[in-house]
C-alpha cells in the first residue's frame, strides 16, 4: 500500500480520531504468516502529529470496512473504554449461504476458543466454536435481501469476540460466503464476503458531534450484494 492509497482510503478524521476503509487481505498486524500489515504504512496519517494512529480495534485480515485509529493517547484511552463497555455502534454486512427461517433475530451463543498444539508431524492450529463453557457472545441480524440461495444479512455485534460474526452465522446455519475456516467448502472460490459497513462512536469531548461513517462494500461483495437486492447505495 502506497501513502496515496492509504490516504484515500480515510473516511473521516477530526482531532482524535481516524476512521479508515481496511481492505480485504491485508492484516492489521504484524504476525508469523503477515510480514505485510497495516501498522507498516500508519505513518502516512501522522498530518504534522509526532506518533502515527493507533488501532483502537481490530479486524481479521479478510474483512474490509471501518477501522477506527486513535491519534493520540487520550483519544486511545477513551476509545478503549468505549470499546470495553461495548458503546460502540458497529454494523456488518454479510452474504451468506442460504436463508435463515426468519428475517430476524438473536444469535446468543457462547465461544470458545479452541487450540490444537503442534506436534513434530503438525503445526498448531486453532478455530472458535460455540460452546456453554465459552465467552459470552451475543449477535443481532436481519435480512436485508436474499436470491434463496444466497442471503444479505446486516450483524450488530453487542459482544466483541474474535470471529463471532462468523461463527454465528454457521450456528445460524447460514456460513458466510468465502468463509475458508466455517463455511462449507475448505478451499472457496469467493473471497470472504463479510464488511465492516458502519461504526457509531460518542463525542470524544462535549464541544464534538457523535461520529458516525458508513464504508462502501468492497469490489468482490458487489455482485453477490447486488443479486441479493443491494441498489448501490
Amino acid at each position: 500500500m502506497t501513502p496515496d492509497e492509504i490516504l484515500s482510503r480515510i473516511l473521516y478524521q477530526d482531532q482524535d480520531v481516524i476512521v479508515l476503509d481496511k481492505p480485504a487481505g491485508l492484516p492489521v498486524h504484524a504476525g508469523p504468516n503477515s510480514p505485510d500489515h497495516l501498522e507498516l504504512y500508519l505513518d502516512a496519517l501522522k498530518f504534522g502529529w509526532n506518533q502515527p494512529p493507533r488501532l483502537a480495534h481490530r479486524l481479521d485480515r479478510d474483512t474490509s470496512g471501518c477501522l477506527v485509529l486513535g491519534r493520540h493517547d487520550k483519544a486511545m484511552r477513551r476509545l478503549g473504554k468505549m470499546f470495553m463497555a461495548h458503546q460502540v455502534d458497529k454494523a456488518y454486512w454479510t452474504v451468506v449461504v442460504g436463508r435463515p427461517a426468519q428475517d430476524s433475530g438473536r444469535v446468543d451463543s457462547p465461544i470458545l476458543k479452541v487450540v490444537t498444539p503442534r506436534t513434530k508431524d503438525s503445526h498448531g492450529f486453532w478455530r472458535i466454536v460455540c460452546d456453554p463453557k465459552g465467552q459470552e457472545a451475543v449477535t443481532d441480524w436481519r435480512v436485508m435481501g436474499s436470491t434463496g440461495d444466497l442471503t444479505w444479512i446486516e450483524c450488530v455485534p453487542r459482544t466483541g469476540r474474535t470471529h463471532q460474526i462468523r461463527v454465528h452465522m454457521k450456528e445460524l446455519g447460514c456460513p458466510v460466503l468465502g468463509d475458508a475456516y466455517y463455511g462449507l467448502d475448505p478451499q472457496p472460490a469467493a473471497p470472504l464476503h463479510l464488511h465492516s459497513r458502519r461504526v457509531g462512536l460518542r463525542p470524544l469531548s462535549p464541544s464534538k458531534p457523535a461520529i458516525r461513517v458508513e464504508a462502501p462494500p468492497p469490489e468482490h461483495m458487489r455482485a453477490a450484494l447486488g443479486a441479493c437486492g443491494w441498489n448501490g447505495a
